[in-house]
């Protein structure tokens, strides 16, 4: 019987997994992101993904270790998360009107077999004005989120249309991974 080990805090990520019924067990990497310095968000997002999936130990031959990490995408220029309340104010300015991309890298991987890939969502915002955008800001909701938006919360508000797997732009593109999964024996449990 094969364990899934999700390497990643996030709660997006643990609830997308409980959303398709895939029992696993969180191992959080301990790693310094800051230390990948690629611009191109592609590559940033495979090299997250493949150090976080590299920094969790297997504890034993039965286990599959998932990473994964997500960026925005605005005219080629990565929009983590944001710092303080000004840069987010720049990012959901800069998106605003705007078509962006999202990308998830995703990395896969056992004691013999290892698969990597990245999904790409296109966003679209709403022209949107100063007041909607300071009053996001007052939020909670942009603080933890690459791009400083959730479209699964508050940011739903500024999406117009959206091309791709929503729930990459979530942090997870589950429909791909479940599939993926298989080819490692991880399977959906029958409830």
């Amino acid at each position: 019987m094969k364990t899934l080990i999700l390497a990643s805090s996030s709660p997006r990520r643990q609830q997308l997994l409980k959303q398709v019924n895939i029992p696993f067990q969180v191992r959080i990497p301990n790693v310094d992101e800051s230390a990948i310095l690629a611009t191109d968000p592609v590559e940033k997002v495979k090299q997250l993904a493949m150090m976080k999936a590299k920094h969790v130990p297997f504890h034993n031959e039965n286990e599959v270790i998932l990473a994964a990490d997500t960026v925005v995408a605005f005219e080629r220029t990565i929009f983590e998360k944001p710092k303080d309340k000004k840069e987010a104010y720049q990012m959901i300015a800069a998106l605003s009107g705007n078509a962006h991309d999202v990308y998830t890298g995703v990395m896969i991987r056992s004691q013999d077999d290892e698969r990597i890939f990245v999904e790409r969502t296109q966003v679209v915002f709403w022209p949107l004005t100063q007041e909607e955008i300071e009053w996001y800001i007052s939020t909670s909701d942009p603080y933890d989120k690459a791009g400083a938006y959730g479209i699964q919360s508050l940011g739903s508000m500024f999406v117009k249309e959206i091309a791709g797997d929503y729930y990459n732009v979530v942090g997870l593109p589950i429909s791909r991974v479940v599939r993926e999964l298989r080819d490692f024996s991880i399977y959906p449990n029958i409830s």
